[in-house]
């Protein structure tokens, strides 16, 4: 049977529960996340200089009485690297003492508020690099009997569209094998929102092999290091067929990708020194003998103000998670 309660199928005696509250003037929103394989689950939602408010339970045994020597919670932001297992970068530590040295001999309720909370960060999970919130409560006892149980949550900002984006010219590359394909391929732009859509078009300008069918891509890379230390992984996120069989010269094929049913995020930009997450527009090309061609394209993504809300479930009276 699966243990929901942190600690107490191991001796320790102590149970764990903590309730996200609102604090005046917010609403506790929850983000569904993508987990293990296809699962997903539902976490509280917070965005930069919100209050992290709520309501912890520890419990004992009925009948048995814990001695503690202390009751905290922490507020914590860490990164971690596929490279460097075991060894989480904090970039976010607060602290609020809940309770002094004492007994617990009935459930204990304790209030706890974080004000005005720079998460300047947004969670993330990627192939190698992983950005978490989370509050820690931490009921001290004796070597070995300590509780520990952590509680995560989710951070998602927002951001103006850039200034520039209104007036960005159109993308326009030429790319080819000399004298046996030759292909002119736009997009609208180069920078957009989640909720966005991609708009192009391929012309054939000189065509001499035989192609079986055309696509794009989205794939994100993952950066973590830096110089020669540096790693880079890929994955595709997306693949969209935009043409099946062979094109001739003059052939002009339109592009309309939209960006909203996939699971992506804001490019970021060397997240505290420790990762970069960046995304490409990569058009492939494969001809009868399943050779393939391609060109790939960066382009920047931002989350718009109004993507927040939309992105999440409805707001409720409050959140329980037990340990």
């Amino acid at each position: 049977m699966k243990n929901l309660f942190g600690g107490l199928g191991l001796g320790q005696g102590v149970s764990v529960q903590l309730d996200f509250k609102p604090a005046e003037g917010q609403a506790v929103r929850t983000a569904t996340v993508k987990a293990k394989g296809n699962e997903t689950e539902q976490l509280p939602l917070y965005t930069n200089r919100d209050t992290i408010a709520g309501e912890i339970k520890v419990s004992n045994v009925p009948g048995k009485k814990v001695e503690h020597q202390g009751v905290k919670v922490q507020l914590l932001g860490v990164i971690e690297l596929a490279t460097e297992r075991g060894t989480p970068h904090e970039f976010l530590a607060l602290v609020r003492d809940l309770a002094p040295p004492g007994e617990i001999i009935a459930p204990q309720t304790f209030t706890f508020e974080f004000n005005n909370v720079d998460l300047q960060y947004d969670s993330y999970r990627g192939l190698q690099a992983r950005l978490r919130y989370l509050l820690r409560v931490t009921v001290t006892r004796g070597y070995g009997t300590t509780t520990v149980k952590d509680f995560y949550f989710w951070v998602r900002n927002c951001e103006a569209a850039p200034a520039e984006v209104a007036g960005q010219p159109p993308i326009k590359m030429e790319v080819g094998i000399e004298e046996c394909l030759h292909i002119e391929f736009e997009y609208n732009k180069n920078k957009y929102s989640l909720k966005d859509t991609v708009v192009g078009k391929i012309y054939f300008l000189l065509v001499r092999i035989k192609l079986k069918y055309m696509e794009i891509e989205i794939k994100r890379r993952e950066t973590t290091g830096a110089g020669s230390a540096a790693k880079n992984e890929s994955e595709t996120l997306a693949k969209y067929e935009i043409m099946d069989g062979a094109p001739v010269r003059g052939e002009s094929i339109p592009i309309r990708l939209f960006l909203s049913p996939y699971d992506l995020t804001p490019t970021y930009k060397n997240v505290h020194n420790k990762f970069s997450v960046k995304y490409y527009l990569n058009l492939v090309l494969v001809d009868e003998e399943d050779r393939r061609y391609f060109k790939q394209q960066e382009i920047q993504l931002y989350r718009l103000d109004t993507a927040c809300d939309a992105a999440s479930a409805p707001a409720t009276p409050s959140l329980r998670l037990g340990g």
